[in-house]
């Protein structure tokens, strides 16, 4: 394996991943999916509604528990879900966050691609993301 495949399966050994029925239901519940995907894939393929989009780049000071530029819902307890293409990138950025206290971070099974075959809603993408 290369280092790369044992940084995600050493990142997905600390998350409960969730499937896409698994994501809809927790943002029913009032969790908080977060698309990481570039805007040129939200364009192209689409989002997931009431997703936040936020650039990988700003991902841990928008969702950092204790930062002064996270975002105002978040709070250690939060649920959220990262989301990815497929659910590679998502894998690593949720336990980035974990480590940073949220608490009940994880991410996608698949990535956005498993929530549309799976046949959740999406809609058209492009939304900007969270500066």
């Amino acid at each position: 394996m290369s280092a790369i495949d044992d940084a995600v399966a050493a990142a997905r050994s600390t998350l409960d991943r969730a499937e896409p029925a698994d994501a809809q239901r927790l943002q029913h519940d009032g969790g908080l999916i977060v698309d990481i995907r570039p805007i040129v894939n939200r364009t192209e393929e689409g989002e997931i509604p009431g997703a936040v989009a936020i650039e990988r780049i700003h991902l841990e000071w928008r969702l950092d528990p204790s930062s002064e530029w996270r975002l105002p819902e978040v709070t250690p307890e939060l649920p959220v879900v990262v989301v990815c293409n497929e659910g590679f990138a998502s894998s690593l950025a949720a336990a980035d966050l974990r480590r940073l206290g949220l608490k009940n971070a994880t991410d996608l099974v698949g990535g956005y691609r498993a929530w549309k075959e799976a046949g959740l809603p999406t809609q058209e993408g492009g939304t900007p993301a969270v500066p």
